[in-house]
């Protein structure tokens, strides 16, 4: 008998959490073979493993060894889901920077949330990780994006995100892009205190807060 849609999801988010990436390619072609959608088992079932995974990273029972071992879990099931997602039907998609201030070079949340705002239609232009400052900017001008999504993990950093904001000022863009930013130490009070426009605890948060920006949200 064939597995239910909710038993695969919680298979592919078990096999990310278990860092099973040889056995979630197993489970993501059965997936896609049972006519599922491959959106909701990136969503419901990858990312929600790779969530479940932070929660522990958090909570310090996994390490960013685990997590990088989770990430690779979850790549490999995107590997295979992804060729069959729907293909966009808006005619330009909204373009979006995204990198890790400089300084740090964690990139974990970065790139999963990367992924998730090119899942959900927008042009992604990722800086990477430990990012000079006046790259967003430069990125931003050459791209026309019209949203600069900024993340860091450390308290050490996290100051270099006004003085981007600042930059987008001084270089005469900042009302045509709207910023964004994240990581475990930054809060929304942050945010606000620093004059971003948004401001997201996940990825999955991300996603829905770019959309409302964008305008892309009923």
């Amino acid at each position: 008998m064939a597995a239910s849609k909710e038993e695969l999801l919680g298979k592919l988010s078990d096999c990310v959490l278990d860092m099973e990436d040889e056995e979630v390619t197993g489970v993501a072609e059965e997936y896609i073979e049972n006519g599922y959608e491959a959106f909701d088992g990136i969503m419901n079932g990858l990312v929600d493993g790779m969530n479940k995974a932070s929660d522990l990273y958090d909570q310090e029972e996994y390490f960013v060894t685990d997590l990088l071992l989770c990430s690779d879990a979850m790549y490999a099931g995107l590997d295979v889901l992804r060729p069959h997602l729907p293909e966009e039907t808006q005619d330009e998609k909204p373009r979006a920077v995204i990198g890790v201030v400089e300084g740090d070079t964690h990139d974990i949340g970065k790139n999963l949330v990367k992924i998730m705002m090119e899942t959900a239609g927008f042009e992604m232009h990722d800086l990477g990780r430990d990012v000079p400052l006046d790259q967003f900017v430069e990125k931003a001008k050459e791209t026309d994006a019209s949203l600069v999504l900024m993340s860091t993990l450390m308290t050490t950093t996290m100051m270099g995100m006004p003085e981007v904001i600042k930059k987008l000022e001084e270089a005469g863009i900042r009302d045509k892009v709207k910023v964004m930013v994240g990581g475990s130490p930054i809060s929304r009070k942050f945010a606000d205190d620093i004059g971003a426009d948004g401001y997201s605890a996940n990825a999955v948060e991300a996603v829905k807060v770019a959309k409302k920006l964008m305008g892309m949200e009923a």
